[in-house]
C-alpha cells in the first residue's frame, strides 16, 4: 500500500512499523493477501511470473513464494525504504525465486523486464492518483501482462452516495478505535479522504479496467471501503 507521491510512502507510517500498523487502519487488510492468493490458486495453471507493484515490505510475496514453488516473483515499490524492508523479511527465501525492481510508481515504470508476467498484483497502491495517473497505472499494468495474464487490484471504494460516505467513515472510524487507534490519529487518516487518496466507486473501477482494453473485468472482493477486482488480457 504505497502511494506514487514521493520515494517515501506517504501513509503516516514509516516503513519500519507499517505491517504492524496497518492491520488496525484497514479491515480484512489480511484478506486481501490471502484472497488474491486463493484466486490464483484457481487459475488453469501456475504463474511462471508474478510482479507485485506496490509490494509494500514484501507481505504478499513472503505468503506466496510458499504457496507458488514454481513461480518466480518481481517487486516494486516507490519507496527503497519498502522495498529494504521487503529484502529484509524475504532474505530468507532463495535468490533466484526473487527479483527487486528499480524503485518506480506503476505509472512511471520503464524498466525492461526479460519476460512479461502471467499475474500482475497492486494491493492498496493506486488509490493515491489522480484519475490520469491511475489511468496510466493501469496502462502500464496492462502492458506488462503476457496475454491472457492476470491483473488483480484491491483499492479503497469510494460509495456511491454522500450519505454511503458518512456512514462509510463512521464505520471505518469505529474499526479503527477499536483497534487501539487515538480519535487525533483517526480524525487525521480520514481527512485524506479526497485530499491525498483519491478513490473512485466501484462503477469506475470496472469501466476504467474495461476501457484499459481487458476482456474479463470482475469484482470478487468488496467490503465496506475496500475493494478487489481481477482482470484477463
Amino acid at each position: 500500500m504505497t502511494s506514487a507521491k514521493s520515494t517515501q510512502n506517504a501513509t503516516p507510517h514509516l516503513p519500519e512499523d507499517y505491517d504492524s500498523r496497518i492491520s488496525g487502519v484497514l479491515p480484512f487488510y489480511s484478506c486481501f493477501h490471502q484472497e488474491t492468493i486463493n484466486f490464483v490458486k484457481s487459475l488453469p495453471s501456475t504463474p511462471k511470473i508474478w510482479l507485485d507493484t506496490g509490494c509494500g515490505t514484501g507481505s504478499l510475496v513472503n505468503k506466496a513464494i510458499e504457496e507458488f514453488p514454481a513461480t518466480k516473483f518481481l517487486l516494486l515499490d516507490p519507496s527503497e525504504g519498502m522495498l529494504n524492508q521487503a529484502r529484509k523479511k524475504l532474505s530468507s527465501c532463495p535468490a533466484d525465486r526473487l527479483e527487486f525492481l528499480k524503485a518506480s510508481s506503476s505509472q512511471e515504470f520503464s524498466q525492461e523486464l526479460e519476460e512479461k508476467p502471467d499475474v500482475i498484483t497492486a494491493i492498496q497502491c493506486h488509490h493515491y492518483l489522480t484519475r490520469e495517473g491511475r489511468i496510466r497505472a493501469t496502462g502500464v499494468c496492462y502492458n506488462l501482462l503476457k496475454e491472457g495474464g492476470i491483473y488483480i487490484t484491491f483499492e479503497n471504494i469510494r460509495p456511491l452516495t454522500e450519505e454511503g460516505i458518512t456512514l462509510g467513515k463512521q464505520y471505518w472510524h469505529n474499526f479503527q478505535l477499536a483497534h487501539g487507534r487515538t480519535e487525533e490519529e483517526i480524525k487525521e487518516h480520514l481527512e485524506r479522504f479526497d485530499t491525498e487518496y483519491f478513490p473512485i466507486t466501484v462503477e469506475e473501477h470496472l469501466e476504467l479496467l474495461r476501457e484499459t482494453g481487458f476482456r474479463t473485468v470482475e469484482l470478487f472482493w468488496y467490503s465496506y471501503m475496500q475493494a478487489g477486482f481481477y482482470c484477463i488480457k
